[in-house]
Parts: C-alpha cells; structure tokens; sequence
C-alpha cells in the first residue's frame, strides 16, 4: 500500500501506491492515514504510547507518490501553514495519449463544480488554479507531463490537463473512454524548508506500464531534480 521514503522525528514521508483512497472505505479497507498511523504505533509502542498522526495534505485515490504526515500536533500546524503559503515545491508526473493544445506553459482559472463529481477551468480569476507544465514525447503516441501546481485545489492537475485537451490516462472521471492498467499521475517529488532545514524528497513510479517503460524512465533521468529547471513564468 506504501513505502517509507524518510522518517524524521517530527514527520514521516510515504511513497503511496495507486487505487488506495486517502482515508478509509468501510467494509472496502483501510485508507493510507490508518495504515501508516497503525504502522507508526506499532514502531512506537515500546516508547511512547501517546504517538499520534496527523495528516498534512492528501492524494486522490487513482494518484500514487509523495504524502507527508506529522508526528505531532506543532509539526502538523507548521506544515498547514507552509502549505497555506505554498512554500512547499511539489512536482508530479502524469502521461496523457491526446494531443495537447499547448506543449508547456501555464494553466491558470477559476475552477468551478461540474457533474458527477468533476470540477472544470473557468476563464474568471477571482481565486485561480495556478499550474506551471513541461510535456515530452513518449512512445505509444503518448506524452509525459511534468507539472508544479502553484495552489492546491481539488482535481486541481486533472482537470488542468483535460483543459488543454490532454485528459490523464486512466483518469476514469476526466476520461471516462481510457482503458489503462491506473491512473497516470504520480506525486513525484517535493522540496520544502522546515525549521531552518532544507529538505529534497523524490520517488518515481514504482507501477504502470507506461511509466515503467525504458524510454519513459530515459526521460525521467532529464527531470531528475525538477526544480533545477527554467520553469516557464507566472
């Protein structure tokens, strides 16, 4: 369900797998927040039986990658706030088989509610979802998306990639007609400052055909620190 990227006295750093829902789902399973916290109680309870988990921010079910959680109440709000300033860097990975109407830039609107559940880009930019991207061509007539969300909206990647005419492969909501073996968007890596310390985590998909892929993992070997790159401006 997840790998141990790092562990920190304050927080804890998991790689999540795809098709596992942040919190539980009844009679379904657990969630990745039980599943790490129980993990975390077991590697404790020798030590201290007050250990708690607090979770930071979250995945949707279909993405796999990156996810913080803190260890103690003081970490959890520090992390709030870094994240409600977006002062933490986080890039993600994403392929799509349409063509784009643009190959790298900025995607930028007010999303609103649509059906079923889905969200869509509006033209207003009262409070605007904010995403910087870079696109590569891959095989299979496919291309791979390197994304740097600037806000944290709901569906905020999934939705800005169907705007621009490249719906996520495996994305069953935003693409519906996609026959693939998960949903292709990876929480990849995240840089942040957390007092005083300046912490680099990266972790490439572990699943998917296509991201497993020799020529896909060549590309991926260009993008090896993301923030190294001249991101297009905002």
């Amino acid at each position: 369900m997840y790998k141990i990227i790092a562990e920190h006295p304050d927080f804890i750093v998991v790689d999540k797998v795809a098709g596992v829902n942040f919190h539980d789902e009844g009679d379904i399973g657990s969630g990745l927040f039980s599943q790490v916290k129980n993990q975390v109680k077991k590697q404790n309870q020798n030590h201290d039986d007050n250990v708690e988990l607090y979770p930071v921010h979250r995945l949707d079910k279909m993405t796999s990658g990156l996810v913080i959680f803190a260890k103690t109440l003081a970490c959890a709000q520090i992390f709030g706030q870094l994240f409600n300033d977006h002062d933490i860097d986080k890039y993600y990975l994403a392929i799509s088989d349409k063509k784009p109407i643009k190959k790298q830039g900025l995607i930028k609107g007010d999303m609103g509610k649509s059906r079923r559940g889905m969200f869509k880009l509006l033209r207003t930019m009262e409070n605007p979802a904010i995403t910087q991207f870079f696109s590569y061509s891959i095989p299979n007539k496919q291309r791979l998306y390197l994304l740097k969300p600037h806000s944290g909206k709901t569906h905020q990647l999934r939705v800005a990639l169907a705007s621009i005419g490249a719906p996520i492969v495996g994305d069953s909501l935003y693409y519906s007609t996609s026959q693939a073996d998960r949903g292709y968007l990876h929480a990849y890596a995240l840089k942040f400052t957390y007092l005083g310390e300046l912490f680099e985590f990266t972790s490439l998909p572990t699943d998917g055909e296509f991201y497993l892929d020799p020529q896909v993992n060549e590309q991926f070997l260009a993008i090896k620190k993301p923030w190294q790159l001249n991101w297009p401006r905002l």
